[in-house]
Parts: structure tokens; C-alpha cells; sequence
């Protein structure tokens, strides 16, 4: 797959902004990042410090700039309506919301609706170029994917079409857990990762009774000394994950679970899945890179 345009891929989320230029066959050329998450940015001053920052790439003759993440939600840029699912290329390309027709479009995310009594809305915004990316990299068009983090996504796609995901508050509840609760009082959160201890959480979310029941159980393991301070972070990161999986019906026929995040995240998803009996692969920053060029080439 070629783009016959010089691209510009640029990540910009809440807190960091990310750009490459990319080359014909999608090689990454030139890479930089900044501290300018859009909560950075003064209302009105997007376009000035997106200038600032990346004006001398897209001055390149018939340079192409597609803008994923944050900077097409409401505290962004412009908002770019979500892109409803089921939704593929085609449908992304046609829901891009152009800046300067042509030439600068922001990517807009995807929103489904859930199966749920109140079919309860989701949404996603920069997660669907990297899942798009990472099909590309694996060579499938079907998957079952995973997006750990803050909001952690588990995402369905058929035959190059996003059908159905689901978010979960999993790196959100963990932070509050672990910094702002009592169960802070007994964590050392500069302790080493303790594999064989997340573990245990993993195998204790499995288990019947609430989350909530075991999330105490935090506090009394400490207290008891039945885990040390260093320990237990791994073992409230093990509950938690183990929780997100525990309600997951993983299917596996169309290939390995994939996995897109940082390695810290990936290595602990995949400990899971693996522990739990599936087979993983992961992806990193470059299925970002590969999933805008791909868009650019099919739009």
C-alpha cells in the first residue's frame, strides 16, 4: 500500500502531541513530540500552535496532515462528530472533518451503541487508527483487540469493520485505588513489579464475589502482612485487570488477542491473557503511524 501524497500523522491527545512524517511506503522519516496535550492549549490557539510545531512539514508541495486523538473532541480544535459503528476505512474517510479541505482533516472517532437494557452509548477517539493500524501490521481483517490504559478499550472487528467495544475505567480505578483512597495508606507505589503477586490478583477477580469486596482485601492482605507495601500494587493492578477479563467472552478463532499500548501495559495484559489461557501479540506506538496511513491512502 503507497501514499502517493507526502503524509503527516499527528497524535494529539490530552496531554501529549506526537507527529511524524512518513515516507511513500509508510516508513517513519522525521518523529517529534511535545508536552502540548490539548488541555495545553488557550481556547482559540490550535491552529497557532499546531503552526508552530508542524507548519514547516505541511508547507511540503501536496503534503496530506490527518489529526487523530483529542484535538477533534469538544475541548479540542474542532469537534469532528464520532463516526458510528460498524465502521471501516471507508466509513472513517468519509466522516473526516477537513480544516483546510483537502489538505488538514481531523480524524473522528468512533461511537456504537451497547447491548445493554438502555443501549448505552460508547466512544473512542484516537484508539480506531491504532486498531486499524495494528490489523495492518498482524495482516487480519478480524480480531479481538485490546487498548489498555487510563480507559481501557476491548474492541470486536469483522472483515476490516469495527462491529461492537466497550470501555472500562480499569488504569482510572487503579490511580483513585491507589492514591486516593485507604488503600493508599498501605501501598508503596516505587515498588518493583511483582509478577507472581499480580497473579494472585488475577486469580482472585476470578473468583465469585464482588470487586468490591475484594478491592478490601487490599488493605487487610497489608495489614496482616500477608503482602508488603512493594507487593501490593502488583496485586491491585492483577485484581483490576483480572476483573476487566473476568467479564470478557475472549474469542480467539480469528487469531492471538491483540494488544496496543505502552510495554508497562502490554506486558501486564498479556501476562493475564496468557495466565488465563489465551494466546496475545502486541503493538506499540508504531500501529498509531501505521493506521494513518493507511486511512491516507484509502481516502
Amino acid at each position: 500500500m503507497n501514499s502517493p501524497r507526502p503524509l503527516i500523522a499527528i497524535d494529539w491527545g490530552t496531554s501529549s502531541l506526537r507527529g511524524t512524517r512518513l515516507g511513500a511506503s509508510g516508513q517513519v522519516l522525521e518523529s517529534r513530540e511535545f508536552p502540548r496535550g490539548i488541555l495545553t492549549v488557550p481556547t482559540g490557539q490550535f491552529e497557532a500552535v499546531f503552526q508552530e510545531l508542524f507548519g514547516d512539514w505541511v508547507q511540503a508541495q501536496g503534503a496530506l496532515c490527518l489529526i487523530s486523538g483529542m484535538a477533534g473532541s469538544r475541548q479540542g480544535w474542532q469537534e469532528a462528530p464520532y463516526c458510528p459503528c460498524p465502521a471501516g476505512f471507508a466509513e472513517l474517510g468519509q466522516h473526516l472533518l477537513w480544516l483546510q479541505p483537502g489538505r488538514i482533516a481531523l480524524v473522528p472517532g468512533l461511537s456504537c451503541l451497547g447491548t445493554d437494557a438502555l443501549n448505552t452509548p460508547d466512544v473512542m477517539r484516537g484508539e480506531e487508527v491504532q486498531i486499524f493500524g495494528a490489523l495492518q501490521l498482524a495482516g487480519r481483517d478480524s480480531a479481538t483487540l485490546v487498548l489498555p490504559g487510563t480507559h481501557s478499550k476491548w474492541v470486536q472487528v469483522h472483515s476490516g469493520r469495527v462491529m461492537q467495544f466497550q470501555t472500562f475505567m480499569t488504569g482510572e480505578v487503579f490511580a483513585l485505588m491507589s492514591q486516593h483512597s485507604i488503600l493508599g495508606k498501605t501501598l508503596d507505589l516505587n515498588g518493583a513489579f511483582d509478577e507472581a503477586t499480580f497473579l494472585q490478583g488475577v486469580n482472585q477477580s476470578q473468583q465469585a464475589g464482588s470487586v468490591l469486596h475484594h478491592l478490601f482485601a487490599v488493605r487487610t492482605l497489608g495489614l496482616f502482612d500477608r503482602l508488603s507495601a512493594a507487593q501490593l500494587p502488583s496485586y491491585l493492578s492483577g485484581l483490576l485487570i483480572g476483573e476487566e477479563l473476568h467479564t470478557q467472552n475472549v474469542n480467539t478463532d480469528s487469531g492471538p488477542v491483540i494488544l496496543i499500548g505502552s510495554d508497562t501495559l502490554t506486558q501486564r495484559y498479556s501476562l493475564a491473557l496468557q495466565h488465563l489461557g489465551f494466546a496475545c501479540q502486541s503493538h506499540g506506538a508504531e500501529a498509531t503511524w501505521a493506521g494513518l496511513f493507511a486511512l491516507a491512502s484509502a481516502c
